[in-house]
């Protein structure tokens, strides 16, 4: 790869980011294309040093914009000049685009990567589903703005501090239920769907230790998580008979819409981008 002065650059910032995916997956796209572009991890240190860094990269020139991993994606949206309607809606952005006259554009990719891993992993369309969602946080409000706009019936959220999941159901509409973590067996009752969408499980950590036997057998199960690829969510799941649907997937969709953002084009399509991802982890 040679890097000159017309480079286009492009990266994604987070805490921490070493493990991120997105490198291998954007630069292996733009070495399938032969475009002359790189794509890099940045890791800041918190809310305010990420301020700071958009702030400087604000009519960048070859910076061509950044995708914004956790915990970083309402300060995204909060840094923007203007943003889509699935941002607002999210009230998060994944995507800033540096425009030429200084401003930034926001961006959030992430519901067309949830419904591309709905869709390709478990052959599920949302129209008319009841979901459940564990957690309450940018990545659940994310999926249920995304979930709701997509037609689904139902969407329930649970959350172990209800006021949480309470302010995401006044925000998004009556299609939106809030439910305390106590009642998590009777959200799951009647599910078509269920998503995690806590950090619970993520890189070895504190895993999310939850039965899945109020739910139906037929229901489809999704992690958001991708590092491990198979959460232990995702295992039991699997081990009942219940559809699994990875994180990585949900990567692979929401970076398809930002490579075109950020490089013009859209990636090869006969690259098997999920073998390139999966051979990246180390």
């Amino acid at each position: 790869m040679r890097i000159g002065g017309s480079t286009a650059v492009a990266g994604v910032v987070g805490r921490p980011v070493t493990g991120s995916l997105s490198p291998a997956i954007h630069n292996a796209w733009l070495a399938a294309a032969g475009l002359d572009g790189v794509y890099v991890p940045l890791d800041v240190a918190d809310a305010a040093a990420f301020g700071h860094l958009v702030l400087g990269l604000r009519g960048g020139g070859s910076v061509r914009g950044l995708n914004v991993t956790a915990p970083f994606k309402e300060a995204a949206l909060a840094a923007a000049d203007r943003a889509d309607a699935a941002a607002e809606a999210a009230g998060a952005a994944n995507l800033l685009l540096f425009q030429p006259d200084g401003t930034v554009a926001a961006r959030n990719t992430d519901g067309i990567g949830l419904l591309f891993a709905l869709r390709t992993q478990a052959g599920l369309e949302v129209r008319g589903v009841v979901a459940t969602i564990l957690g309450a946080g940018g990545a659940s409000r994310g999926a249920a703005a995304t979930l709701v706009e997509a037609g689904a019936a139902e969407v329930r959220i649970v959350n172990r501090t209800p006021a949480r999941a309470q302010l995401l159901a006044e925000l998004l509409g009556p299609r939106v239920t809030s439910w305390s973590w106590e009642d998590v067996d009777a959200a799951l009752t009647g599910a078509d769907l269920l998503v995690n969408a806590t950090t619970l499980g993520r890189d070895g950590g504190e895993p999310l230790d939850q039965s899945l036997q109020a739910l139906p057998a037929e229901a489809v199960v999704m992690d958001m998580v991708y590092r491990p690829l198979q959460t232990p969510l995702l295992a039991r799941a699997e081990a009942s008979g219940r559809k699994p649907v990875d994180g990585l997937s949900m990567l692979i969709g929401q970076a398809v819409p930002s490579f075109e953002a950020l490089f013009g084009r859209a990636p090869a399509p006969e690259l098997d981008i999920r073998a390139v991802a999966l051979g990246a982890v180390p």
